[in-house]
């Protein structure tokens, strides 16, 4: 059965657990807290304004809890008001040397348990953990990762791993969206593009996150040209926003975080131009920096306003 159109009313709009840590502060995982415990953390999401959530695994990797665990969880989810349209994976990049057939192998699990709780999303990548320069600097994006590998073998593995996913992903009616991060093969809006051409999977696309390239302190594509590139292969969307400035004569440049209707990126413009080509799929609210989850919470309702009231049938 085609999958309705969303609209203002029911769109999907998840919380990120980004702004949760995964290891407390005693050194406790939240991957080995009680149910209470973890409806304690999932009010504040309720209180933040949010119906929707996605785990990420960041916080919590929901596919490596037992069956009996993720009931219980589930169990809490639902008894919050809340359901997970969608599950994000963190760092945990598809083909690196070290772990890439480890994460591959998390990532079928993450498909699988998708299907489980009904969430109609997941979303992969092909970046790594933060390096030590980055956990210490105040925004990590401001310290270099290492360049993108040019390796032609390494971009064929990339893209095999990714239709083995999407195939997988198929089966069970999922959407698969590989999220954009720079000096990644995903790092541009040309090679997003052509990566996906090249994985060649209906059920595989964007997530068009591209709040991650306009933060950075270098020169970038403009973002409405980036969207005009990507949308047509929008799947679920980390939408986040940053203020940027460009100093035309030094060449500096600057960022900082930012609430999503008041940085660069014109979600308005952005959304609408994916929604041309189809976009219908969920969103996900991101923010790094002071109480994350409640700016998230705004751009949920910035969201809710600026999305259509209806939407015709094709």
């Amino acid at each position: 059965m085609k999958k309705p159109l969303y609209t203002r009313s029911n769109w999907p709009i998840a919380a990120a657990m980004i702004n949760f840590p995964g290891v407390l502060p005693d050194g406790t995982r939240v991957f080995d807290q009680t149910a209470a415990e973890w409806a304690e953390t999932l009010e504040d999401v309720v209180d933040a304004g949010f119906t929707e959530l996605d785990p990420t695994d960041s916080w919590l990797r929901i596919a490596d809890l037992s069956e009996a665990r993720l009931q219980e969880f589930m169990d809490v989810v639902h008894s919050k008001g809340l359901t997970i349209p969608a599950i994000s994976t963190s760092r945990n990049n598809l083909i690196c040397p070290e772990n890439g057939e480890a994460n591959l192998a998390y990532a079928h699990r993450v498909i699988d348990t998708a299907a489980k709780i009904g969430a109609t999303s997941v979303c992969f990548g092909f970046f790594g953990p933060l390096s030590d320069a980055q956990k210490q600097a105040l925004w990590f994006w401001t310290v270099p990762n290492p360049p993108v590998s040019e390796d032609p073998e390494e971009w064929k593995l990339a893209v095999a791993r990714t239709q083995e996913l999407g195939d997988h992903a198929a089966k069970l009616g999922i959407e698969v969206a590989l999220e954009m991060y720079e000096d990644s093969f995903l790092g541009t809006a040309d090679s997003s593009v052509k990566f996906v051409q090249d994985v060649n999977r209906p059920n595989v696309g964007i997530c068009a996150d591209i709040g991650n390239l306009v933060r950075l302190h270098r020169p970038v594509e403009h973002w409405a040209t980036m969207i005009d590139k990507i949308a047509p292969y929008a799947k679920y969307w980390h939408v986040k926003n940053y203020i940027r400035t460009e100093d035309a004569v030094t060449g500096a440049i600057m960022t900082a975080p930012a609430a999503l209707e008041f940085g660069i990126i014109n979600y308005r413009a952005a959304i609408r131009k994916a929604m041309e080509y189809g976009f219908n799929s969920p969103f996900l609210c991101e923010h790094y920096g002071g109480d994350g989850l409640s700016v998230a919470g705004t751009n949920r309702r910035y969201l809710r306003r600026i999305l259509p009231r209806t939407r015709a049938q094709d």
